[in-house]
């Protein structure tokens, strides 16, 4: 393989908005990383996840159109 073609990888500190730290990979030349979310206060991964209720469209249509 060619030597310096490709960039150098390394470790870097990542820091979420909620206190969380981790370390991860990457080719960019920065020290640290800051994130909004993480996988300890998104929702999706605590399940506090509101699910929006899309019940009711075929309701919503058939009123609509004096179906039914």
């Amino acid at each position: 393989m060619k030597s310096n073609t490709h960039p150098q990888y390394k470790t870097i500190k990542v820091t979420c908005a909620c206190g969380e730290t981790f370390l991860t990979g990457t080719t960019k030349n920065i020290e640290s990383l800051r994130v909004d979310v993480c996988n300890k206060c998104h929702p999706y991964f605590t399940g506090k996840q509101k699910l929006v209720e899309t019940g009711g469209r075929i309701d919503k249509f058939n009123k609509r159109y004096n179906r039914g």
